[in-house]
């Protein structure tokens, strides 16, 4: 068996309408099409990928999200050009989103191009390019270097 990539992300907002608000703006830039917005939450779906922006239990309405907590580190969205991470980059400065690093490369992989932002509850999110064969042109023994030992261990 192969997976075919990813079906949906669910990201449940501690700050429901701020975020549903972000992601009204950020997934239809990114080319994902509006396919729900009701009670349930605000989904979206494009480029074999759908995200959902749900409300969260009651208990935890207003809270933020910790990324060193258990569960989710970040999601990364993949572009198909450096151009399209620094048309990303201004078009997230003109929503007055946290941008926690500029577009640069990164020694993740050969050419690695990345933006990293977060949503209004915290939430990373990044957006990258890799040209070519990304880390399948990287030997094991590079990458072991390149990559902090917690995301290998």
């Amino acid at each position: 068996m192969e997976i075919n990539g990813i079906a949906h992300i669910q990201i449940t907002a501690g700050r429901y309408d701020e975020a549903r608000a972000f992601y009204s703006k950020l997934l239809p830039f990114l080319g994902l099409k509006q396919v729900l917005d009701n009670e349930y939450g605000y989904y979206c779906v494009g480029g074999r990928t759908g995200v959902l922006i749900s409300k969260p239990a009651p208990e935890y309405d207003g809270e933020r999200f910790v990324q060193t907590r258990v569960g989710l580190h970040h999601v990364c969205f993949r572009a198909r050009s450096r151009e399209d991470v620094d048309e990303a980059h201004a078009f997230l400065k003109t929503l007055g989103a946290t941008i926690v690093r500029a577009p640069q490369e990164d020694g993740w992989a050969p050419g690695y191009y990345s933006i990293l932002f977060e949503d209004p509850d915290g939430v990373r999110l990044e957006l990258n390019f890799v040209p070519g064969k990304g880390v399948f042109a990287t030997d094991e023994k590079a990458l072991k270097s390149t990559y902090p030992k917690s995301i290998l261990s």
